[in-house]
């Protein structure tokens, strides 16, 4: 997730240089935030390939069955390569269909290239260290400017309030914050509070119903995602970020990604029994939570980049994603405390309030799911119809 030099760039996030290293050596870490395009010599492939880097910070599209194995020796086929075959917006494409996190995809189908790193743990010492260090780098960075222009005038921050947002706040501290949320939410509250700490210009975009039903709807065309829980996670982003695009802002930094790297889940913090999990050690939950981050960031960077800003998540920097995954779990959550790396690497950076505060999900810290459960009983559907939401939300976006 970092800034193209141009929206018509065939290739996203970094160099065809760093690209082209990362094929020869498969590393699914080479530096930067992802990237994600049209590769036009790749090395030892004849020809052009899609490639989109292994945690998919970058979404790209093909038209559906452009990349089929099985039907890549008919050549009556779509060459998934053809301008008009991929986009890194699905709204372009006729049957989008993502390419997987860390894949190459041709004329000859869909290769996994790159997978993340699943070594061992490391001690706590080194890796809190590690972490220490890569965060130290990755906000240093964001603090220094657009990475492609030097600019950071344009630059600005959705807070919420939380050690995650904060960090990445205290990094920019003259960038304006933006939150949104219906009135009395537990995350305006919060990064009311945490700004007021923090010295920051915090700027609250308070939420109507004729706002959500807007957003909804908005956030559902380019997303494809019509179901409850992607839409009220999605929306409350969409609106912050609309209110920074009308102030001139052109780019988001996001806190995205933490929860997942750092163990922020109750499901990584006590995995056993919780049937949300598979794995019965935090490492192991952690890991899984990693694996849905393509599927939730392809959601966040369409619904941010529909409201007219490009996301910058610095959480999500090699350096970090590497250093965060060595943690052993005692540095993920232990005795009630969870994302401790990040809680340790934050001490001196943001205040006491903010390294220790708790975080509700989005969707619920800003009153989303609660006003579209408000929404849909009164348009006639109950809680005991099953996923009332659900229903109401096919109804509104079938009007």
């Amino acid at each position: 997730m970092t800034t193209p030099s141009s929206p018509d760039l065939d290739l996203r996030g970094a160099s065809p240089e760093r690209v082209r290293d990362a094929l020869r050596d498969g590393d699914p870490l080479p530096g930067g935030r992802g990237f994600a395009g049209l590769f036009r010599d790749p090395p030892d492939r004849e020809g052009p390939v899609l490639v989109r880097d292994a945690l998919g910070r970058q979404p790209l599209f093909v038209e559906r069955g452009a990349a089929d194995p099985a039907t890549a020796p008919d050549p009556a086929a779509p060459d998934p390569t053809a301008p008009d075959a991929w986009s890194f917006d699905r709204t372009d494409l006729d049957d989008p269909e993502p390419v997987p996190a860390g894949s190459l995809a041709s004329s000859a189908g869909t290769e996994r290239v790159w997978s993340l790193p699943d070594d061992g743990p490391v001690d706590p010492e080194p890796g809190q260290a590690a972490v220490d260090g890569a965060i130290d780098a990755a906000l240093g960075d964001l603090g220094a400017g657009d990475l492609e222009t030097g600019a950071s005038e344009d630059l600005a921050v959705a807070f919420s309030g939380g050690v995650d947002s904060g960090v990445v706040a205290a990094a920019v501290p003259d960038a304006p914050c933006y939150v949104a949320g219906f009135e009395g939410c537990h995350d305006v509250a919060a990064a009311r509070e945490a700004a007021a700490a923090m010295d920051l210009d915090l700027r609250v975009v308070e939420v109507t119903h004729d706002d959500l039903l807007r957003a909804v709807r908005e956030v559902a065309a380019a997303t494809g995602r019509r179901n409850p829980m992607d839409v009220a996670i999605a929306v409350p982003l969409y609106l912050a970020a609309e209110a920074a695009a009308a102030d001139g802002v052109r780019r988001l930094a996001v806190g995205q990604g933490a929860d997942e790297l750092f163990g922020g889940y109750s499901k990584v913090a006590d995995p056993v029994g919780d049937d949300r999990v598979a794995a019965e050690t935090v490492r192991g939950a952690r890991t899984e939570t990693v694996r849905s981050l393509p599927d939730q960031l392809e959601r966040d960077v369409l619904a941010l980049r529909a409201a007219g800003v490009e996301p910058v998540a610095p959480l999500l920097d090699d350096r970090i994603v590497a250093a965060a995954l060595a943690l052993p779990g005692e540095l993920l959550a232990s005795d009630g405390e969870r994302k401790i790396a990040l809680r340790r690497a934050a001490a001196g950076r943001v205040p006491e309030s903010v390294r220790t505060a708790d975080k509700k999900a989005v969707q619920y810290g800003t009153y989303v799911s609660r006003e579209l459960d408000r929404l849909a009983r009164r348009a006639g559907f109950k809680r005991r119809m099953d996923d009332h939401v659900g229903r109401y939300l096919d109804a509104l976006l079938s009007e």
